[in-house]
């Protein structure tokens, strides 16, 4: 089984979270994708975060229409920091041994990988699919010498818009594949300021999430009955 391991604030969850998903379970041939909502991240603020609770249930909600979508809480009930390496080892205990982890993530963060808790056991227990982002270029990965990439190629057919999604084998053996997607201009950081300040979310959240957030007042979102 090939399954996508999808992990993020889900601060909200909204439309662009779900055509990343999409994309990597059509173009990498994922059997699942597992959306894992962080608890508490190591690397981020607390200030400006939904209850774990909440933002868990949304992504439920968003992707009940998907059946090749699941969720997990294995981070939002973990009383410690949430750290990828711990929950990437949990999950190879629960699921079967054949299972192919791919771990989804945007090339901005992906760059920061060697500041992660044990970045070099978690680059052998997992692949990577590396998302793009306006302004980011492959061919920048070259620079992170963790990954001990010598071709600069594949990177470069990525950026010039050649190819849908490209294998770059790293230095460990393990493959890392480039995944460029359409720019999407939704942002979780814009929508808790248009939430704070009232105004439209249309054609930004799923509809569940927009129900369920204004609903429950969440970030000042205010009910329409």
């Amino acid at each position: 089984m090939k399954l996508g391991l999808y992990g993020g604030a889900f601060n909200p969850i909204h439309r662009c979270h779900l055509l990343v998903a999409e994309t990597a379970k059509t173009r990498l041939d994922l059997d699942a994708v597992l959306f894992i909502p962080t608890g508490d991240p190591p690397h981020k603020p607390q200030s400006d975060f939904i209850p774990a609770a909440h933002r868990l249930e949304m992504v439920r909600l968003a992707i009940a229409p998907y059946p090749y979508f699941q969720v997990s809480d294995i981070e939002t009930t973990r009383p410690a920091k949430s750290y990828t390496i711990d929950t990437v080892r949990e999950l190879r205990k629960i699921r079967p041994a054949d299972t192919r982890f791919i771990f989804i993530i945007g090339i901005d963060a992906f760059k920061e990988i060697a500041s992660w808790r044990e970045p070099e056991n978690l680059l052998q227990l997992c692949e990577f699919a590396v998302v793009s982002r306006p302004g980011s270029l492959f061919k920048s990965l070259i620079n992170l010498s963790i990954l001990g990439i010598k071709d600069i190629a594949p990177l470069e057919r990525l950026d010039a818009g050649q190819v849908e999604v490209q294998e770059v084998r790293i230095t460990n053996g393990q493959s890392l594949w480039g995944l460029p997607i359409p720019p999407c201009n939704v942002s979780a950081q814009d929508i808790r300021t248009r939430l704070k300040h009232r105004q439209t979310l249309e054609n930004i959240l799923p509809a569940g999430v927009e129900s369920y957030i204004l609903h429950h007042h969440i970030l000042g979102g205010e009910s329409s009955q």
